[in-house]
C-alpha cells in the first residue's frame, strides 16, 4: 500500500515558495515609496504570510494522522492561535514600522497567493494536492504503435493505413 501524500505539507511550502516569488517585487515598491519603513512593514507581512502558511500546513498534516476530532480542534484552534499571532505583530510593531504597508501586504498576499495557488491544484483524489508535472502528451494509438487515422468518410480509424496514389 502506498503511504499517504503529504497534501498539506506540499500546498503549504508552495504557497510559501510564492511568497518568496513575489517578495522581491513587493519590498522594492514598499522601499520606493515608503523608505524603510514601508519596507520593513512590508517584509514583516510576508515572513507572517509564509510562515502561516507552513505552520497552518504542518499542524493539519500532524492533526490529520490522530483523526477527525484532533483535526477539527486544530484547524479551528491553530487558525485562532496564528490570528493571535499575526495580531500580536502588527500591535507591537506598529510604531517601528509603516503600518499601511504591514496590514496591506498581510491582507493582499494572503488572498493574492491562495488565488494563485488554485491554479496549481489538483482536485482529485487520484492526484490530491499539486498539479502532477505536465508530460509530453502522446498521440493515442493503437496496440502496434501506429496513430489514428482519419479515413475519406470522417471516420476515425485507429491503425488503418491509407491507401496512396500508388497503391490501388
Amino acid at each position: 500500500m502506498d503511504p499517504i501524500p503529504a497534501v498539506e505539507r506540499e500546498v503549504g511550502f508552495d504557497l510559501a515558495k510564492r511568497a518568496g516569488l513575489v517578495a522581491p517585487v513587493v519590498l522594492v515598491v514598499a522601499f520606493l515609496v515608503s523608505g524603510v519603513d514601508g519596507f520593513a512593514g512590508a517584509a514583516i507581512a510576508l515572513a507572517l504570510v509564509a510562515t502561516n502558511f507552513v505552520v497552518g500546513a504542518l499542524s493539519l498534516q500532524w492533526a490529520g494522522r490522530r483523526g477527525p476530532n484532533a483535526l477539527a480542534v486544530v484547524a479551528v484552534g491553530g487558525f485562532l492561535v496564528r490570528m493571535a499571532v499575526i495580531l500580536g505583530v502588527i500591535v507591537l510593531t506598529q510604531d517601528l514600522v509603516n503600518v499601511y504597508w504591514l496590514v496591506g501586504v498581510l491582507a493582499v498576499a494572503h488572498v493574492g497567493l491562495l488565488i494563485w495557488e488554485t491554479r496549481h491544484l489538483s482536485i482529485s483524489l487520484a492526484a490530491p494536492g499539486l498539479k502532477p508535472a505536465r508530460r509530453e502528451k502522446k498521440r493515442w494509438s493503437n496496440f502496434e504503435g501506429r496513430p489514428a487515422v482519419a479515413t475519406a468518410t470522417g471516420v476515425t480509424s485507429i491503425g488503418a493505413t491509407s491507401i496512396g496514389e500508388g497503391d490501388k
